[in-house]
């Protein structure tokens, strides 16, 4: 499964699964943060160059739990492996980074199963997982408790919808809304949770911040599998609702790249206007940052802004048959960072900047942009929040809205 959060960034990102060519070049003498510092470039450029921007107290966090998101998807990903046999795996790597399990002995078995298709890089930190979960356990209790939570809700949610996926497609939009949630949803949880407490003003902003995070996630998400269709229907995965192709005469299950038709670009018009109507809830949550954290809203503007872009690339370009086809330049994501950095502590301006990105791309209507309503469907299989040290959040509950207005606090 190539997927996003990370929500400021989903565990799909733009550019997350490019790897460098050889192996990551760490020796034992390295501390375990150097390892992580020294990792992140060789596994995620895109992060490489966001996470930095964070203020240091939050960088160490953040670099732990995309790692050991990576961790995950690499076992997800892993071919040689049967369904069950995934599953197992998951369930132990979420006992390892809960304390239940020994790091050690699951970082042998599983790098001995994976195969050669697995990068280099990722094997290294595969290798490395008792690295990177000592850092979990020497993070404060809250941090510790949001990771913790978040690769627990993810591991079961994303290996459900990666067991089921077919070339046709999920059946209904509001499974799109759950796929999204567990695999990009919870990392925009996990972060706003992580910056609330990194500083008090942004805690006394929890509640509308929370309720604006799963809706930036799945922005992010929702625009790299709009990005990455063929590819991952090359690999026997679709992400796109047959409910929203089916009002177009659609089947999604007979879509090859080869055929240029009217019909199947309405109906991807229609999934970029629910896009852009979640990255209007991604500017909102990131003008929620107060200004005094430039850091923080950079590590979201970046991310934002590639995805609006790319958004415009693919309704610009309607028989795209690759992700390359519609990927951003180099050129305009240097300008992004520029742009956004001058502008960084002006909410006007920021939003100036993002209107006339997204300017021309279809609108979804806010009741499109809704929290999914099969948010809790694995909550049996989920400990109790006492197990996170205590974090109440819940997976969102049916009816628990956002808005899709773009609006922002001071």
């Amino acid at each position: 499964m190539t997927s996003a959060p990370f929500a400021t960034i989903t565990r799909r990102d733009f550019d997350i699964r490019t790897m460098s060519p050889g192996a990551v070049q760490t020796g034992r003498e390295l501390s375990d943060e150097a390892y992580q510092d020294e990792t992140l470039p060789h596994v995620s450029r895109t992060f490489a160059l966001t996470i930095p921007q964070l203020p240091a107290g939050l960088r160490t966090s953040v670099t732990n739990a995309y790692l050991l998101c990576r961790i995950a998807d690499t076992i997800e990903d892993e071919p040689a492996l049967s369904a069950d046999e995934i599953l197992i795996l998951l369930r132990r790597f979420s006992a390892v980074v809960c304390g239940r399990e020994e790091a050690a002995s699951l970082a042998r078995e599983v790098e001995q199963r994976l195969s050669d298709r697995v990068p280099p890089a990722e094997r290294d930190l595969v290798c490395n997982m008792e690295r990177v979960v000592r850092i979990t356990a020497r993070l404060d209790d809250q941090q510790r408790a949001a990771i913790q939570r978040c690769i627990d809700l993810m591991c079961f949610g994303m290996h459900h919808f990666q067991r089921t996926a077919s070339a046709g497609g999920l059946a209904r939009l509001s499974d799109l809304d759950s796929y999204c949630y567990y695999v990009a949803g919870v990392v925009g949880e996990m972060l706003t949770e992580l910056f609330c407490g990194y500083s008090p003003l942004i805690a006394s902003r929890r509640a509308a911040l929370q309720n604006l995070a799963v809706s930036f996630a799945q922005g992010l998400q929702m625009t790299n599998i709009l990005k990455d269709l063929w590819e991952d229907r090359r690999r026997g995965a679709c992400w796109l609702p047959q409910e929203v192709f089916s009002r177009y005469g659609v089947d999604l299950g007979q879509l090859s790249p080869e055929r240029d038709d009217p019909r199947f670009d309405a109906g991807m018009r229609e999934l970029i206007g629910v896009a852009h109507a979640h990255l209007r809830n991604a500017m909102s949550f990131t003008l929620l940052i107060p200004r005094t954290q430039p850091g923080i809203r950079r590590f979201c503007l970046w991310a934002v802004g590639l995805a609006v872009l790319t958004l415009r690339k693919i309704e610009r370009t309607p028989g795209f048959t690759s992700g390359a086809q519609v990927k951003v330049s180099h050129a305009a994501v240097a300008m992004t960072r520029i742009l956004t950095s001058l502008a960084v502590r002006s909410n006007w301006l920021l939003m100036r900047l993002f209107e006339r990105a997204a300017r021309g791309l279809p609108l979804a209507a806010a009741s499109a942009v809704q929290p999914p309503p099969g948010a809790g469907m694995f909550a049996a299989h989920i400990p109790a929040a006492t197990e996170y040290g205590g974090l109440q959040l819940q997976p969102p509950l049916e009816g628990s809205g956002f808005g899709s207005d773009g609006s922002s606090a001071p």
